[in-house]
């Protein structure tokens, strides 16, 4: 059982895709189940509308999944094993204060060491307990011993009791913190293979040590993936707009574009150019760099125009908000000049305007005026002889107000290319 658990927090980053994305995959290369699980016990960081959202970005990119759960549904799991520990003797009852908690803190700070709880509340009493009437969390009890797992990307991991600590698994108003409501939820869900991000890399052993503690004894497979960088080479962040998928698409990337760029950053593919079911066909979790991979728009721009280049014509059409193949062929013509179906929406839109040309104004109404009862002519030749024998106009004063008068534009691809896929549209354009 594979799983992706986003939380309704924000809008989908390019690092969560990828983390849904590589699940997907290889859930569908070993036949085996995909869960995706909202994480939504944070209810004042939730934003809604949000899950819907990530459901509908899922989906945007072929990413299908066998169930959907909200976390906050096993709740009562969380609150019921929490208690078990307890009673088992693996978790303790915490009474210290926040104020208490951050004088230590502090004072580990002034005295330039590492903040650890203290343990001072792991020794009290079963009646010092009892007795005690102070609000409460419940903190794990830290392992009398190492931690060890295999990540499939980084290799063997040991992490030591003092790494893992007495950590917070329910807080006061006894809603499980993250780990411990990830660990249980994978647990109730049978998850055997989780992969996310390196910066749960911390996390893995505290999940591992509450299933213990709780006799789970499946074995779970780790895979986590590095980093993505910015242009600076600094981690990215919401700060960055490439970082949202979301701004992504609104700019004009395909989805099979980001799903190209995605596998392909910090992975050995056998070509540049695929798409997902090709990639299911070899991608391989263990062949991912240990490294951090960094994004580079002007790569993905460059993926983009191939992938655009291999829509069929009425595609890409329809894309752009058209819904003719000519203006699909036409589309690819400007693929010189754009990279995104924004910059062609752009250049088709502006075709299909009113138009002016401030250098040859006089020119280019007598131009307009020869377009008056404008036969029509399926060579652009004959359409440009015509047209300079109606109007008189030669050399520059005919060609510069002749491509504003087509294109809105004093530059771009050859006429003679442009003018197959519009001459149908003459009676459009020209206004």
């Amino acid at each position: 059982m594979y799983r992706f658990a986003p939380s309704p927090t924000g809008d989908m980053h390019i690092g969560n895709l990828r983390v849904a994305l590589f699940n997907y995959i290889c859930a569908k290369q070993s036949k085996e189940k995909f869960i995706i699980r909202v994480e939504d016990t944070d209810k004042e960081r939730n934003i809604e509308g949000k899950d819907q959202e990530i459901l509908e970005i899922l989906n945007l990119f072929g990413i299908t999944y066998d169930q959907l759960i909200y976390q906050s549904d096993n709740l009562k799991f969380h609150r019921q094993l929490g208690s078990k520990l307890l009673m088992d003797g693996n978790a303790f009852s915490c009474f210290c204060s926040a104020k208490t908690l951050e004088e230590k803190r502090e004072q580990a700070k002034k005295d330039k060491k590492a903040y650890r709880y203290d343990g001072v509340c792991k020794k009290l009493s079963d009646s010092e307990v009892i007795e005690n009437e102070n609000p409460f969390v419940v903190r794990i009890k830290e392992p009398s011993e190492k931690i060890e797992f295999t990540d499939l990307i980084k290799g063997d991991m040991k992490f030591e009791p003092k790494d893992i600590d007495d950590f917070v698994i329910l807080r006061v108003d006894k809603t499980p913190t993250y780990n411990f409501a990830c660990a249980i939820d994978d647990m109730l869900s049978n998850v055997s293979v989780i992969i996310r991000g390196e910066d749960h890399l911390s996390n893995t052993p505290k999940q591992e040590l509450i299933r213990k503690y709780l006799g789970y004894n499946e074995k779970v497979k780790y895979a986590h993936l590095p980093i993505i960088l910015n242009d600076s080479g600094k981690k990215m962040s919401k700060r960055d707009d490439e970082s949202s998928v979301k701004w992504l698409l609104e700019e004009g990337f395909l989805p099979d574009t980001i799903i190209n760029y995605l596998i392909l950053i910090g992975n050995k593919t056998p070509t540049e150019i695929f798409s997902l079911d090709e990639a299911i066909t070899w991608f391989d979790i263990t062949k991912v760099s240990k490294n951090p991979a960094k994004f580079d728009i002007t790569k993905l721009r460059q993926l983009n125009r191939e992938h655009i280049k291999a829509l069929d014509p009425l595609s890409l059409s329809k894309f752009i908000g058209y819904s003719s193949k000519d203006i699909g062929k036409l589309a690819k013509i400007y693929l010189e000049e754009a990279s995104t179906i924004n910059e062609i929406k752009v250049k088709i839109d502006t075709i299909f305007k009113t138009k002016t040309c401030d250098e040859f104004e006089q020119e280019f109404e007598l131009l307009k005026v020869a377009t008056k009862d404008l036969p029509y002519f399926k060579e652009f030749d004959e359409f440009k002889a015509y047209l300079g024998e109606k109007s008189g106009l030669k050399g520059k004063k005919f060609f510069k107000p002749l491509r504003s008068l087509l294109t809105g534009s004093d530059s771009g691809p050859n006429l003679s290319d442009i003018y197959p896929h519009i001459k149908n549209y003459l009676g459009e354009i020209i206004k």
